[in-house]
């Protein structure tokens, strides 16, 4: 893929096909809800047990929903949505590092007019 007899200006222009990284799809951010939003449910649901086994199961899920719900959506998701747009960024300049670099041992071409 990289030609070291290439001059450095056309090496420089293979970043131009690396797409800088955009908002996480849809898909990306439903994981990273359920990554949040399940273990909460499963911690909630195992140290409220003893404390509302006899209540509707109604008003179970209304408690547990009160409490997992907003920490999902103001801590949860907005900290690995940060930690996903940090890791992406890290691979695009990553990308764009690997796509313009010389191959190390290989000078350039000296052209003398």
């Amino acid at each position: 893929m990289d030609n070291p007899a290439e001059p450095l200006e056309a090496r420089a222009n293979n970043v131009d096909h690396i797409r800088p990284p955009g908002p996480p799809s849809i898909h990306v951010r439903v994981l990273l809800t359920w990554i949040v939003i399940f273990p909460l449910v499963a911690i909630g649901m195992t140290l409220s047990a003893p404390l509302v086994e006899s209540w509707h199961p109604a008003l179970r899920a209304l408690t547990l929903t009160l409490l997992v719900v907003p920490t999902t959506v103001y801590l949860g998701v907005p900290g690995l949505l940060g930690g996903y747009d940090r890791a992406s960024q890290k691979l695009y300049a990553r990308r764009v590092r690997r796509a313009a670099r010389i191959p190390r041992g290989r000078a350039q071409p000296h052209h003398v007019s």
